[in-house]
């Protein structure tokens, strides 16, 4: 076996964005395992290092040759691998071609069985690691993908990077792997913190690579996040419970934006407090990649976190600078807002008619007329306080009014929040201006909901109102394409209903589907109902998935056509667990339950004559009216569990019968009778799932 040293490739170039930078680790690591596997050089553990400048990796213990391979494989028997006169069959040249040999090279021998046969013999020298390194590294250098990013050439070739390559650090041991690429050739050094670590520095073997890079001052990124957090935990101990906010998002890029972090404080002027804290926020976050810092009452403070790369001797010179730079920012931030105030929600809200929503839908001042509606028919369901009714159609009245503000076309995430701010300023329902700031909850899978049912109300009509508009114009969601997020805004619908049981889902669709009718766009009102109902259908079926209930319980629930979402979740959940407690007795209804439907004729009806009864019939007549009864009652007050008890008091009765009664009697009549009896069985279930799903294998 080969002897094995650690083996490393480095990347240096310029500033790399951030972005790409994490996704390029990742093929990074991916290549070079593919590659060295395909090359046949055994090795160890495989990681990556990233910085701005730079995309490494360290491969542990790989092989500094191939093994050397003598293969000996076995044919066909010599009879069939030559004719006759000795010459080779096709089999014998088939084999051959396989093993990699010609068919003269075969030789003939006799195995243990006995038999003789044709085999193939061929060894394969070792090969040296450092050729097979060479390839590699040039062409996972090739072969790393920038999506979104174009990538740049320099000098006189053509080989591409997303920014210019400036040295390439590559060794096995400490013998240097020659690569070349784009006019750059490999060498056994690195580059260190252009201020702390300037220039080149010598790495003497690839194990020693990370340890050079830290003299040099540059850490890998797992190690400045961990200096980060590190660095903002003893801020916010210092603050005595403060919290510094670092949103994932914000947090990963300032990691790729330095190699050497060093935290430091800076603040701005108390002026700026009496901004929504919302776009403050924005600013520093999105726009100067600084951590705002939040007080231990949850108030923002004047403070924030800068992540330096510079030398930390000019902390304060960095504080400063970035202190300076802050100002205009917040300045704008300030303008936006104090501008707006001086104009008015109801300014705002006439101005929607120059903004298109959808050009076949309309304008987003028809959306926001739809949503009035649409909410205040949500809000009398949900509510019986004619107040909230009119909160409702008040906010959704405002909801989309602060789209063409200042401080929104700048700050674009903050829609909705500045119309709440907006809204209170002018002296608005609390209330309302709290369900104008929270209209657009849930964003996403797991978010937070209104706070209030106002809010809800409001919420689902502009997520309703979107889905069934789109479904309107026969632009559903696709496999590919859902640039509505139609399927992002029924999962948010259904997570709000399920707290408004109140509310039919099927009726606020009628209504939403109706005001598109009303607005004057052409479609099949009825056509495009169904497919909403059927959509949304779809939705609850994967949540209830989601949830661990089994398919065929989904199955049984779906055949009901129950939508609303609280009832439909109710339902699936009480089904499930009823199964659970006693999976004997509802196994064996759902096999009487399907018997039953498949014997039954619809077309009879369901009205039996008691006076063509035996024992056996009249009982299960007697248990049909019974349970008929006790589960309108369960059904009435929502309690599914107790239809589902009133059900399970069928088996005994069912079973009697099917062991005691023939069906399909000789006497038209009492044939006729029976099936009825059957039919009147199937309905007592109707109106609560097909339990004859349950009888279908899981």
């Amino acid at each position: 076996m080969a002897d094995t040293r650690d083996f490393l490739l480095e990347i240096g170039c310029e500033e790399m964005p951030s972005a790409p930078l994490m996704k390029a680790q990742d093929q990074l690591g991916k290549l070079v395992a593919k590659g060295l596997d395909e090359a046949g050089l055994a090795h160890g553990e495989i990681r990556t290092l990233s910085t701005p400048r730079r995309l490494a990796v360290v491969v542990d213990a790989c092989a500094t040759a191939t093994d050397e391979v003598h293969e000996v494989l076995r044919g066909p028997k010599a009879q069939i691998a030559f004719d006759a006169d000795g010459a080779p069959t096709k089999a014998a040249e088939g084999f051959a071609r396989k093993a990699g040999i010609t068919a003269d090279q075969l030789v003939r021998r006799v195995a243990d069985d006995g038999n003789e046969y044709v085999f193939a013999e061929r060894s394969i020298a070792s090969v040296d690691a450092l050729e097979l390194l060479s390839s590699l590294c040039e062409q996972t250098i090739a072969s790393i993908q920038w999506p979104n990013y174009r990538s740049q050439r320099w000098g006189s070739e053509h080989q591409t990077f997303v920014r210019p390559i400036r040295w390439i650090c590559a060794l096995l041991g400490d013998t240097v792997v020659p690569v070349s690429y784009a006019d750059v050739t490999s060498s056994n050094t690195t580059r260190g913190h252009r201020v702390l670590g300037p220039g080149e520095h010598v790495v003497p073997e690839a194990s020693a690579y990370e340890d050079v890079l830290e003299r040099a001052y540059v850490l890998g990124e797992s190690r400045r996040a961990e200096v980060i957090r590190a660095g903002i935990a003893e801020v916010e101990a210092a603050r005595g419970g403060a919290h510094v906010d670092t949103p994932k998002g914000t947090f990963d890029e300032v990691v790729n934006l330095c190699e050497w972090p060093t935290v430091v404080v800076g603040s701005f002027d108390e002026e700026f407090l009496a901004v929504p804290h919302e776009i403050i926020v924005e600013a520093m976050l999105k726009h100067q990649r600084y951590f705002p810092i939040y007080a231990a009452d949850g108030s923002l403070t004047r403070e924030f976190v800068i992540v330096s790369n510079a030398d930390p001797k000019v902390n304060d010179t960095v504080r400063a600078g970035n202190e300076r730079v802050v100002r205009p920012r917040l300045d704008d931030a300030k303008f936006f807002y104090d501008e707006d105030l001086k104009v008015g929600l109801e300014a705002f809200r006439e101005r929607l008619s120059q903004v298109v929503f959808q050009k076949r839908l309309g304008t987003v001042l028809q959306k926001a007329e739809r949503m009035e509606a649409l909410a205040s028919a949500i809000a009398s369901a949900a509510s019986d306080d004619p107040a909230d009714t009119a909160r409702a159609a008040r906010a959704a009245h405002l909801a989309k009014a602060d789209l063409v503000s200042q401080a929104v076309v700048e700050f674009t995430s903050q829609q909705g929040v500045m119309g709440g701010y907006y809204a209170a300023a002018q002296g608005e329902d609390d209330q309302v201006a709290t369900a104008i700031a929270q209209h657009y909850r849930p964003r996403f899978a797991g978010d937070v909901l209104p706070d209030t049912l106002v809010g809800r109300c409001v919420a689902i009509a502009d997520k309703l109102d979107t889905i069934c508009g789109m479904f309107a114009i026969g632009e559903p969601p696709t496999g590919s394409a859902d640039p509505f997020a139609v399927r992002r805004s029924a999962i948010g619908v259904i997570a709000m209903l399920r707290t408004l049981p109140q509310v039919s889902l099927e009726r606020v669709i009628d209504v939403a589907v109706g005001s598109f009718a009303d607005q004057g766009i052409e479609f099949d009102a009825g056509d495009v109902t169904s497919q909403v109902k059927a959509f949304f259908a779809g939705r609850l079926s994967a949540i209830a998935r989601d949830e661990g209930i089994a398919p065929d319980t989904i199955d049984a629930v779906s055949a009901a056509g129950v939508i609303d979402p609280a009832e439909f979740l109710s339902r699936s959940h009480a089904l499930e667990d009823a199964r659970a407690d006693d999976p004997e007795t509802f196994d064996d209804l759902a096999t009487a339950f399907a018997r039953a439907s498949h014997l039954a004729d619809a077309s009879l009806g369901a009205d039996v004559d008691p006076s063509l009864l035996g024992d056996a019939e009249a009982a299960l007549l007697d248990a049909c009216e019974t349970g008929e009864a006790k589960v309108a009652e369960a059904l009435a007050s929502g309690d599914f569990s107790g239809a589902l008890r009133a059900l399970a008091d069928l088996r005994g009765p069912i079973d009697r019968f099917f062991d005691d009664v023939l069906v399909m009697d000789e006497d038209t009549g009492v044939r006729n009778n029976r099936l009825r009896l059957l039919n009147r069985f199937a309905g007592v279930f109707s109106g609560v799932a097909d339990i004859g799903a349950l009888a279908r294998k899981r």
